[in-house]
């Protein structure tokens, strides 16, 4: 079954966990839309806060770089180590 990413409600991204998992399911589908779709949503989740401590990375970058779909490689790549760390 293929979850529609446009659909999600950010309310419920409001935890590390519920955001690695979205995301988590984002990168697995292999859709560039749904990807850009689901990056966009988390940027305005709850759980983005939790997400960018997990990464190191500063919040409102990391929500702007997600809103534009323009993450660099070294931003994509923590955004995935905090996914693999946090898979149930």
């Amino acid at each position: 079954m293929t979850q529609d990413f446009s659909a999600r409600d950010p309310a419920t991204l409001n935890t590390l966990e519920a955001v690695a998992a979205y995301l988590a399911a984002a990168f697995e589908s292999g859709d560039a839309d749904a990807m850009a779709v689901a990056l966009a949503q988390v940027a305005d989740s709850g759980g983005l806060d939790a997400l960018a401590a997990a990464a190191s990375l500063p919040r409102a970058q990391l929500a702007d770089a997600m809103r534009a779909g323009e993450m660099s490689l070294d931003t994509t790549l923590a955004i995935m180590k905090v996914i693999d760390l946090h898979m149930p």
